[in-house]
């Protein structure tokens, strides 16, 4: 198959790294060879510390490696996963982004499928707009936008749209929700086989 996929996330309080997580197991078990990373925190240790679900899920996740450029060459496809921020990725997803020009320069982005998931801390809260915010950057590398559109039957249990899974914060990932993300991660798998 020799799909190598980089599940790249940012996840403040870890709604945002089990979504990760569920997808990274779907995507190996359809025989993706996969990454789970992170992106870098950008606020102050000090910060972080002073928030006790902030500070439980740095240390949940220390030993997931921070996502550089190297991983972004490396892969042949990319599912993206991050909170939303007023309608748009956190910004320490976007701050990885941002250094991805010279990477995004030479081409090597190009011609590589890409799919995004987002959590808010209400069913409304602008996690569409943070997909499509993701596939916005996508178009401008030239990967291919893979989104899950309607085609399993599991995306209407969910409530699910059409861009990327969205999930609630705090709310409970059912048997449902975690075959949505999986649905995701595969659909993203078997198109990244068939452009390789």
């Amino acid at each position: 198959m020799n799909v190598k996929l980089a599940i790249i996330y940012y996840s403040t309080y870890g709604t945002n790294f089990q979504m990760a997580s569920i997808a990274a197991e779907a995507a190996k078990s359809a025989g993706a060879e996969t990454r789970l990373l992170k992106a870098a925190e950008t606020v102050s240790a000090e910060v972080v510390a002073r928030q006790e679900g902030w500070k439980a899920q740095a240390d949940r996740s220390a030993h997931i490696p921070v996502a550089t450029a190297a991983d972004m060459e490396w892969a042949n496809a990319y599912l993206f996963s991050a909170p939303t921020r007023f309608g748009v990725m956190a910004s320490q997803m976007r701050a990885f982004i941002d250094t991805l020009g010279g990477t995004w320069a030479k081409g090597a982005l190009a011609n590589k499928a890409v799919s995004a998931m987002a959590s808010a801390q209400n069913a409304h809260g602008g996690q569409e707009a943070t997909i499509l915010s993701f596939y916005a950057t996508a178009c401008h590398w030239g990967s291919i936008v893979v989104p899950p559109g309607y085609t399993d039957p599991v995306l209407f249990k969910v409530g699910g749209n059409p861009y990327g899974y969205s999930h609630t914060q705090g709310a409970e990932f059912t048997p449902d929700a975690k075959a949505a993300i999986s649905h995701q991660a595969r659909r993203l798998v078997s198109v990244a086989a068939k452009l390789n």
